[in-house]
């Protein structure tokens, strides 16, 4: 019998093993050993009564923790998206990131804690008035993207999601009311937004180790520029409009050669260096006001 006729045999019939075994020393028996196993598949098992207390366990604390990431609906209440993310507490004592699960309804924004159970944060849909994408300069020197909710009482929230543009996009379509803001407020370009500029765009991100030129595309709109690698899952640069200050062509070399650097100085994440093929092209967009016409391609 070769191994996988045995596996089958195991799996689909199982064995019973009797084993007599018996340790003797200078013919004088010092220890005995006696095994009785069945050994089988597990639905095998089941079928003949066998590990069903250990199956219904193993089955109640799976339904368990599968609970704790679920979110208590209320009635007619529907669930719209659920992904992995957190909260960002900052208060009078300490300000620190709280992992968790953000629940999408059509009725509420929830950030769930699994263990211990928590309601972190929480929003009616009807109060929410602005949803944007921020990004986030983590310790380690890497830009995160964010989503920064804002609420009718003026509190709101910093949120981190798997899919921050998903969560902002379905955020825009199911709250029941449009989104209003008003200056640095406003929400980032979504993908209906004409482009001013499009095009491949280098940007020299800044690391622990020292700031790294990297390649990818840039987007800029009126409401302002995303940059995202192809490597990356989701966009390392996001700049909106009101938070840029100036534009300036830069002096030192590129990864595309002499003349290809440009600077943006921000309010919020100070200068940020970038590289094009035709650097004029960005500068003069990212200078001009944000309803100026767009800018015809070279």
């Amino acid at each position: 019998m070769t191994l996988d006729d045995l596996v089958e045999v195991l799996l689909n019939k199982g064995a019973v093993l009797h084993l007599d075994l018996i340790v003797a020393v200078a013919d004088i028996p010092l220890i005995g050993v006696s095994l009785r196993a069945a050994v089988a598949g597990m639905e095998t098992m089941l079928e003949y009564g066998m590990l069903r207390q250990w199956d219904a366990d193993t089955r109640a604390w799976a339904m368990r923790s599968a609970a704790r990431h679920e979110l208590e609906l209320r009635a007619g209440e529907e669930s719209v998206v659920r992904m992995y993310g957190g909260h960002l507490l900052d208060d009078d004592f300490h300000t620190t990131w709280r992992p968790g699960t953000v629940h999408l309804t059509d009725r509420r924004l929830v950030v769930l804690r699994r263990d211990p159970r928590e309601v972190l944060w929480e929003a009616e849909l009807s109060a929410v008035r602005a949803v944007r994408l921020e990004s986030e300069r983590t310790v380690g020197g890497e830009s995160r993207t964010r989503v920064r909710v804002e609420t009718a009482d003026g509190a709101g929230a910093l949120l981190s999601a798997a899919d921050p543009e998903r969560l902002r996009d379905l955020l825009v379509r199911t709250c029941p009311g449009p989104l209003t803001s008003d200056g640095p407020r406003s929400p980032l370009p979504g993908p209906d937004e004409r482009a001013l500029v499009e095009g491949h765009l280098w940007y020299r991100e800044p690391r622990r180790d020292g700031p790294l030129w990297r390649g990818g595309n840039g987007r800029l709109t009126p409401a302002g520029l995303v940059w995202k690698s192809p490597l990356d899952a989701r966009p390392a640069l996001v700049l909106p409009a009101a938070d840029v200050t100036a534009v300036r062509p830069g002096a030192e070399r590129g990864p595309g050669g002499e003349g290809t650097v440009f600077t943006v100085e921000t309010g919020s994440r100070g200068t940020v260096t970038l590289a094009a093929d035709e650097p004029r092209r960005w500068v003069e967009a990212l200078g001009s006001p944000r309803d100026a016409p767009a800018l015809p391609s070279a």
